[in-house]
């Protein structure tokens, strides 16, 4: 939803400290706005990590509240070689797509986009709504599964259970024997936690994976550090169990995957393998092209693509 421009580096593994344990990187957080003059807290990509697997963006927009008749108008934009992944805390967000969808989403929802070859959408609030809480994420396709047809997936219903004090959504893919229902194209996890009283929680991980954990609301400790909200930790491959000490009325996400190793840019709303392929996507939304179709029932103006930086100077 704002302009990006990155060039992705293959994901690292931390190293471990003098006893053993992973060292935990701190991702901080910045501030960017998306269309209604919403302030978010940018996480990913930054200049810290690019990717948790093959997350590749997220933004925590909330917990915002505004006038009613304002709030999140997002026009008609692109979006290519990406899944698009909102998770909804509070408050209600409508959804249009050029592939004919229109979808809210609620709190305790996921909406899923599959962008691939093409697709344009918009986001807004609902009339009468004052409220937003969400967590806005990016998945980079493979390169094999770049171009594929687009579409849209709505998951009112995910898997929930609670651990202790802590309760537990799977936003995607699998966790023990549970499994979320959206398509993934990558091996990826996401999941939710919300702690009712402070305590330790200890997750079972894939070696496999790395993993990062933002800190929605409260803090969190891992070994010994402690993170407060809107910082990630990262953690490389390699561990099976890591313990968390969660603050009364915690939450966090957890993000995991298998290191993307797949070239990759990212640029405004595109993600692609190289500049040849963004260029492109760029120069198809300035002139309508039909890959990118036309979201009807908005009465908005589309978003302008900018000038490719590496054609400007």
């Amino acid at each position: 939803m704002s302009t990006l421009s990155s060039e992705v580096s293959v994901s690292f593994d931390c190293p471990e400290g003098p006893n053993g344990d992973k060292q935990i990187q701190r991702v901080a957080s910045r501030s960017a706005q998306v269309g209604g003059g919403i302030t978010v807290s940018r996480i990913l990509p930054s200049s810290q990590r690019r990717l948790v697997g093959a997350w590749c963006f997220l933004d925590h927009a909330g917990p915002a509240v505004f006038s009613s008749g304002s709030g999140l108008r997002v026009g008609p934009h692109p979006h290519i070689g990406l899944q698009t992944f909102t998770w909804m805390i509070q408050g209600e967000v409508l959804h249009r797509d050029s592939l004919g969808h229109v979808q809210v989403v609620k709190p305790g929802q996921v909406n899923l986009m599959t962008a691939g070859y093409g697709i344009s959408h918009t986001e807004e609030s609902l009339p009468g709504e004052d409220k937003l809480h969400a967590v806005q994420l990016w998945i980079a396709l493979p390169a094999k599964d770049a171009a594929c047809e687009p579409a849209f997936d709505h998951h009112p219903d995910l898997p929930h259970w609670r651990e202790g004090e802590c309760d537990f959504t799977l936003l995607a893919g699998s966790y023990g024997s549970r499994k979320a229902p959206s398509k993934l194209y990558s091996p990826l996890v996401g999941m939710d936690l919300n702690s009712v009283k402070a305590g330790d929680i200890t997750l079972n991980l894939n070696p496999e994976f790395e993993y990062g954990f933002l800190v929605v609301q409260g803090t969190v400790g891992i070994q010994a550090e402690q993170f407060q909200t809107n910082e990630l930790a990262y953690v490389g491959r390699g561990l099976n169990q890591l313990t968390l000490s969660l603050s009364a009325g915690c939450r966090i996400i957890v993000l995991g995957g298998e290191p993307y190793t797949d070239d990759l840019v990212l640029w405004w709303n595109f993600v692609g393998e190289n500049q040849d392929v963004i260029g492109q996507a760029q120069r198809d939304w300035r002139a309508a092209h039909a890959r990118f179709g036309v979201v009807q029932g908005y009465d908005g103006d589309p978003l302008l693509a900018p000038d490719l930086p590496w054609e400007t100077n």
